[in-house]
C-alpha cells in the first residue's frame, strides 16, 4: 500500500438534505439530525449541497443557521452554492450574517455558470436582466470582495432620522457589507471540476473543492491525463497549488462518494453495492458534450477503501475530505456510514480524532 503524502487531516461530509414534498420540514430536520450527529461522532466539517426545484436544499445558509444553533464545534459548508441564482452583495450579508451566529464555523463553497435548464426559469429568476446577466467569474469576484470588505457603496455616515438613533461619539461606515466577519474571507471555497476553474481559485485567494465530477480536457488545456479521473483531479489540484500564494499549503477538499460497510446489515451491503453498480457505467468514459468524467463509488470495509484511496494520485496529496452521502439512502443508512467513516475509515486513513 502506497503512503499518502499527506496525512488526513479533516474528515468531513456532504448530504443533499433530501425531503418528501409531503412532509418537507421532515426532511429538514433530519438533515439537521444528520450534522448533529456528525459533531458528536467527532467529524472535522459538514457540507450541504444546494438544489433549486428540486426535492433537496434549496436555502443551505437557512439550514446552516439553523446548524449553527444546535452544534459548537464542527464547522459547516456548503458543496456548492450555484452563484448564477444567487445576487452576490445579499448572499454576502447572508453569508456573513450565519458565520456569527456559528462562531466563525462556515465554509461557504460556491461556482459560477448559468443555471441549469436556464432558459426555462430565466423568466421567473431574472424577468427584465435575463440576457444581460453575467455568469462567469466576475460575479464570483464580486462576492469575494463584499464578503472580504471591500466597499459596496460610496456612501458612508449617517442619514436622516436614523442620527437621533445613534451615539454621537460613535463613527458609523456603511460603505460595506453589516455585518463583516473578520474570518470569512479566508474561508470561502471554489467548487471546480476544470483546470481553469482550479487555476483561478487559485489566483484568488480560495480554497479549493473537488468532487466526485472533472471535465476530461485535451492536451490543449494543459493535461494529457486523457480519461484517468485521479490523473485528471491531481492535475487539477496541483494547478491551483501553483498559482495560490499559500502554494502546497492552499486547502484543497475532496470529495468522493465513500460507502463502508463494516456494520452494514445484509440488507444494507446489497442497497449499497446495487447503487455503485447501476452507477458504475458512466465512469467508463467522459459523458455528453462537457465530457464530465465521474469517478467510481468506493463501497466495501474500511481497510479495502483505505487501501483504494491511498492508491489514489489525487487523495495522496490533500488532507481533507468531505466523503458525500448518497442521495437516496434512508435515515438509519447515513447513521451506519457516518459511523463507520468516523470509527473505522477515518482512523484506517491515519487521522487522529480532535481533543474532546
Amino acid at each position: 500500500m502506497p503512503p499518502t503524502s499527506r496525512p488526513l487531516r479533516k474528515l468531513g461530509f456532504l448530504t443533499i438534505g433530501l425531503f418528501d414534498e409531503a412532509d418537507p420540514r421532515r426532511g429538514h430536520e433530519s438533515t439537521l439530525e444528520i450534522i448533529e450527529l456528525g459533531e458528536r461522532l467527532g467529524f472535522d466539517s459538514a457540507w450541504v449541497r444546494n438544489r433549486h426545484l428540486q426535492y433537496g436544499i434549496s436555502s443551505p445558509v437557512a439550514v446552516l443557521a439553523a446548524a449553527s444553533q444546535r452544534t459548537s464545534r464542527i464547522e459547516l459548508g456548503t458543496a456548492v452554492i450555484p452563484l448564477g441564482w444567487e445576487n452576490p452583495l445579499r448572499l454576502a450579508e447572508d453569508l456573513a450574517t450565519v458565520d456569527l451566529l456559528s462562531g466563525g464555523r462556515l465554509n461557504p463553497g460556491v461556482s459560477v455558470g448559468p443555471p441549469m435548464h436556464y432558459d426555462r426559469v430565466k423568466e421567473a429568476l431574472y424577468a427584465e436582466t435575463a440576457d444581460a446577466e453575467d455568469f462567469g467569474y466576475e460575479r464570483a469576484r464580486r462576492l469575494l470582495d463584499f464578503v472580504r470588505g471591500k466597499p459596496a457603496t460610496d456612501f458612508s455616515g449617517i442619514d436622516g432620522f436614523e442620527a437621533t438613533r445613534r451615539q454621537p461619539h460613535i463613527e458609523y461606515s456603511d460603505d460595506r457589507v453589516q455585518p463583516h466577519s473578520p474570518g470569512l474571507g479566508s474561508r470561502m471555497w471554489y467548487g471546480g471540476g476544470s483546470l481553469r476553474s482550479a487555476r483561478w481559485a487559485g489566483e484568488h485567494g480560495m480554497n479549493f473543492l473537488t468532487s466526485s465530477v472533472v471535465k476530461a480536457e485535451g492536451p490543449e488545456d494543459g493535461t494529457d491525463a486523457g480519461a484517468d479521473f485521479a490523473e485528471i483531479q491531481l492535475s487539477h489540484i496541483r494547478a491551483f497549488r501553483a498559482h495560490h500564494p499559500d502554494g502546497d499549503d492552499a486547502r484543497v477538499s475532496q470529495g468522493l462518494v465513500v460507502i463502508p460497510t463494516d456494520s452494514a446489515t445484509p440488507a444494507q451491503r446489497a442497497k449499497y453495492e446495487e447503487y455503485a453498480a447501476k452507477r458504475t457505467p458512466r465512469t467508463t468514459a467522459p459523458q455528453g458534450p462537457a465530457r464530465l468524467l465521474f469517478a467510481p463509488d468506493l463501497v466495501g470495509t474500511s481497510a479495502d477503501i483505505a487501501e483504494r484511496l491511498h492508491a489514489h494520485a489525487a487523495f495522496r496529496e490533500v488532507d481533507e475530505v468531505a466523503f458525500a452521502l448518497p442521495f437516496t439512502f434512508e435515515h438509519e443508512d447515513y447513521v451506519q456510514i457516518l459511523t463507520d467513516l468516523a470509527t473505522r475509515l477515518g482512523p484506517a486513513l491515519g487521522r487522529r480524532s480532535p481533543a474532546a
